[in-house]
């Protein structure tokens, strides 16, 4: 496997090195920040931020495994490996039914909006207990998974061309 720090002419790029080093002490940070997490989860006594805790600790766990996938993904392409990285390469225009791709990515952008429409009128409904449940931040938190997942899905569909 390829070393990621190795400096000669055969070795990863200064660009390669650079983001590697920057994405696996990214990864490291994540790990100290989600071990931070655990502890004030396991010391507090109250279930309302040991809740909270619990969900942030679900997305420092997420991005953790993120970053490393990247620097996976980097060292495979560095080493010039026949494998496919772990993060694959934009490929939606080579599917075979590249406009069954944008079909089913705009059904699923329009049940995304309807979502987003629906977590709005949930969320008014909720004003009266904003200041003594959770309910309000954790549909505060899907408006703003719903607008990830909306990007996402338009990241597919500009990257994705009908054939004509």
């Amino acid at each position: 496997m390829t070393d990621m720090t190795d400096e000669s002419s055969a070795g990863p790029s200064a660009w390669e090195r650079d983001l590697y080093a920057h994405l696996t002490s990214h990864a490291e940070a994540e790990r100290g920040l989600l071990e931070g997490y655990r502890a004030a989860a396991e010391q507090s006594p109250s279930k309302a931020l040991r809740y909270l805790v619990n969900l942030l600790m679900e997305d420092e766990i997420r991005h953790h495994r993120i970053f490393m996938e990247i620097a996976v993904s980097l060292k495979t392409e560095v080493s010039l490996s026949r494998n496919d990285p772990v993060v694959p390469y934009i490929d939606f225009d080579r599917a075979v039914n590249r406009d069954a791709v944008i079909d089913l990515t705009e059904q699923l952008l329009r049940k995304e909006e309807r979502d987003a429409q629906e977590l709005r009128r949930l969320q008014r409904e909720l004003r009266a207990v904003k200041d003594t449940s959770l309910w309000g931040l954790l549909i505060d938190l899907m408006e703003r998974d719903t607008k990830k997942h909306i990007a996402i899905l338009r990241f597919v569909k500009k990257h994705t061309r009908r054939r004509h």
